[in-house]
């Protein structure tokens, strides 16, 4: 992957239990030019979301305890200076039709199947920031 710089004073919040994958997607950003926090459970997110205040968020679904579904639900609960409308890519193995469905309905901006290619997701990643420009 040639790192096109199109990530470039992005801050980004990874959701992902899994270390590998976790591993991947950081490095792929950060090689982008985006800074990352990377944290391994719902949970956790809450509690860097409102600190980091980030441009895109990117959770996986399938979390020990609390899911990707009820970490969105709660997102989009809070007041948009609180982190509410950060714009989310839901990152997941659970790819099919209803997944995708149900991902969209919580409040995701677009759900992405595993695994994914790393010039792909820069290119998802700038293209949900630029489109959401509230």
């Amino acid at each position: 992957m040639e790192p096109s710089g199109t990530l470039a004073g992005l801050d980004i919040l990874v959701v992902e239990d899994d270390d590998d994958t976790r591993f991947f997607i950081t490095t792929v950003l950060e090689m982008d030019g985006a800074k990352v926090i990377a944290v391994i459970s719902a949970d956790a997110a809450r509690k860097v979301l409102t600190e980091l205040q980030p441009d895109v968020l990117i959770s996986d679904i399938g979390l020990p305890g609390e899911d990707g579904y009820t970490l969105i639900r709660k997102i989009r609960a809070l007041k948009p200076k609180n982190g509410g409308r950060v714009p989310a890519i839901a990152l997941t193995a659970f790819a099919d039709s209803e997944d995708r469905i149900r991902a969209l309905e919580g409040g995701f901006n677009t759900h992405v199947s595993k695994p994914i290619d790393p010039e792909e997701l820069v290119e998802i990643v700038a293209s949900l920031v630029n489109s959401c420009n509230w």
